[in-house]
């Protein structure tokens, strides 16, 4: 996709259809609810996959997006919105999926990331989701262990390890005590480290200052919104990081490891093309990760000290440099 052409879908609202308009002009609606704007970098995997499958926005279908900006609670005020609204299908993340079962049972919901599915209401099992709610795992928790792993390779003396996540959301907090299982069962001494607010951060560093060899990052809306933030704070206590996405890595983490998120996205395009010609979510079964990407920076390895070991390099899906 061409620069103008990005720019244009982030920030040319007005030029996206509204869900009356689209009505009148007979489009379907998609309400596209984003964790934040700083996530709408997935959004151009997911309106490409839809293209190609006949689904043009703005010809074909309308897109009504809306965006959490790191707040939980805004993902109950943005479902009763686009219930308001009568959109078609509602597009979003674990929590958002969450805020829109509370106030529709009847709009079908596509999430595109999901840690527990099942543990989280949102369907009643993987195979048959049971209700209007269905979508992609993206094995999240059951990762968790795998990334510890993984951070120890490169950090073989890792005793204690902290875990960062944004306790006002209950999906992160889920997310969070799976890393502390899996670290447990490791052998590691775990320090939790909890915010809700962006002004939460400093504090949530000063407390694990000198205490821990390594920091596990729990991903959601505050978390992507924050990360550069996030990246300096750690760099600046010497902290080698298991972070959400290859996103963050990018922005001077030292390594992720997890499912791909545009990928994730085109896939939930292709459950959408599957609502709008008539299936139904309770009977579309729910997809989990068949690849999982590990990606390391070796300019933050460099600046933390640290020596990545050429087996895991070997192993790596993409090595910044």
């Amino acid at each position: 996709m061409k620069r103008r052409e990005f720019m244009t879908l982030l920030g040319g609202a007005a030029a996206w259809p509204c869900a009356a308009w689209a009505q009148r002009a007979g489009l379907p609606t998609i309400g596209y609810v984003g964790a934040s704007t700083a996530a709408s970098r997935w959004v151009p995997a997911f309106v490409q996959r839809l293209r190609d499958l006949g689904w043009i926005e703005g010809h074909t279908v309308a897109i009504e997006y809306r965006w959490a900006e790191g707040r939980y609670e805004r993902y109950s005020e943005i479902a009763a919105e686009l219930v308001r609204l009568k959109v078609d299908v509602i597009v979003t993340a674990a929590a958002g999926a969450a805020a829109a079962k509370q106030v529709t049972s009847v709009i079908p919901i596509v999430f595109y990331l999901a840690i527990d599915p099942i543990g989280m209401g949102l369907v009643a099992s993987l195979g048959r989701p049971g209700g209007n709610a269905t979508g992609l795992s993206n094995q999240q928790g059951e990762l968790a262990g795998k990334k510890i792993e993984l951070l120890r390779e490169v950090v073989p003396s890792l005793r204690h390890l902290a875990v960062l996540a944004n306790i006002g959301n209950p999906h992160a907090v889920l997310d969070m005590g799976e890393a502390q299982t899996a670290a447990s069962k490791l052998g590691l001494q775990v320090i939790t480290s909890g915010i809700r607010r962006p002004e939460d951060l400093a504090p949530a560093f000063d407390a694990i200052k000198g205490r821990a060899d390594a920091l596990y990052i729990v991903g959601d809306g505050l978390q992507t919104t924050q990360r550069i933030r996030i990246n300096t704070l750690a760099l600046g206590l010497h902290l080698p990081t298991m972070l959400p996405t290859r996103d963050d890595v990018e922005m001077a983490g030292l390594m992720s490891y997890g499912a791909n998120f545009p990928d994730q996205l085109r896939r939930a395009a292709e459950f959408v093309d599957k609502i709008l010609r008539g299936a139904k979510p309770a009977e579309i079964p729910v997809e989990q990760p068949t690849k999982f990407d590990l990606v390391v920076n070796l300019t933050t390895a460099k600046a933390l000290g640290i020596d990545v070991p050429p087996t895991l390099l070997a192993r790596a899906d993409e090595v910044i440099e």
